[in-house]
């Protein structure tokens, strides 16, 4: 296999990484979410406690799914100039 051929075999492998990470990483955030919610009707008030660090949270996952795609960008436009 040429060196080019495996540049583009490992080039696919990362992206393929990158996609099950936000894959991965959307889940995180829909579990979050429920979870939230779940807080929140069970406790049925006006003003629901909820854990001080869960909108830190959200904000990294979305900060993570940002930084996934546009790893996913440069690998994709590094493979396309090759």
């Amino acid at each position: 296999m040429s060196g080019l051929a495996e540049l583009h075999q490992l080039l696919t492998a990362v992206q393929s990484g990158l996609a099950d990470g936000r894959t991965h990483t959307e889940r995180a955030k829909s579990l979050l979410e429920e979870a939230r919610r779940a807080m929140v009707d069970a406790q049925a008030q006006a003003d629901p406690w909820l854990p001080p660090e869960l909108p830190r949270i959200g904000e990294e996952l979305d900060t993570l799914l940002t930084r996934l795609s546009a790893a996913d960008e440069l690998v994709s436009g590094y493979q396309s100039r090759l």
